[in-house]
């Protein structure tokens, strides 16, 4: 976790760099606005970037195994789980229904 923190922290400086300068060159001296259209994507990408260097972001994905621990319920299938009899009985149904065809 630490290296990747560290890796978007790198990413950043260099990405932030480049969508600096292309953000101040796309909006100085033209008049056309669809010149502006790459700036919302960059935006995008950017403050994902910042958000897991500098934010909560991982913090938010650990809570996923805060999910997996106390609302596991809510992760089962309907029906239980599957066995080796049902995936059998599944693919024996599909290799009949291609073989008639």
């Amino acid at each position: 976790t630490d290296m990747q923190i560290a890796c978007t922290r790198e990413f950043l400086k260099y990405f932030g760099t480049f969508f600096g300068l292309a953000a101040v060159v796309l909006t100085t001296g033209h008049e056309n606005p669809a010149v502006l259209l790459p700036i919302l994507p960059l935006s995008f990408v950017f403050c994902y970037h910042y958000d897991m260097g500098y934010g909560t972001l991982l913090q938010r994905i650990k809570e996923a195994e805060n999910i997996l621990d106390t609302l596991s319920t809510l992760l089962e299938l309907p029906k239980g789980p599957l066995t080796f009899e049902d995936l059998e009985r599944i693919r024996i149904s599909q290799s009949n229904f291609f073989i008639e065809k």
